[in-house]
């Protein structure tokens, strides 16, 4: 024993001080319990977004325009890549290129 502060044998980073822990113990198991909380809410996230999922695939396969469907929705992909291309992979000018352009104009200013 240390005194009237006792280490608990479950728990050996608990060190009770009288009837209560201190509270290195309390910050412990709160964060343990928080990373509990969140895991569990994104286990349960997952579970409806696939829910619904596989809700909407249900759906479609029981549409007679599913080839259409397909076919608009393949589409619809397409001009999405080719607008994430267009945004991403579009080479930005070079920077001397501006500077120089940039002193064309001062000196065209300058001499009117």
């Amino acid at each position: 024993m240390l005194g009237e502060a006792a280490r608990d044998r479950r728990r050996p980073d608990a060190l009770w001080v009288g009837k209560s822990m201190t509270r290195e113990t309390g910050r412990r198991r709160g964060l343990d319990e928080q990373a509990v909380l969140l895991v569990a809410g994104l286990a349960d996230l997952a579970v409806s977004t696939l829910d619904s999922a596989v809700g909407t695939v249900r759906g479609l396969l029981r549409r007679s325009d599913a080839a259409e469907l397909a076919a608009q929705a393949e589409q619809d992909l397409m001009a999405r890549g080719r607008l994430a291309l267009d945004r991403y992979a579009a080479v930005p000018p070079a920077h001397l290129e501006i500077l120089a352009r940039h002193a064309l104009a001062r000196r065209a200013a300058d001499d009117v």
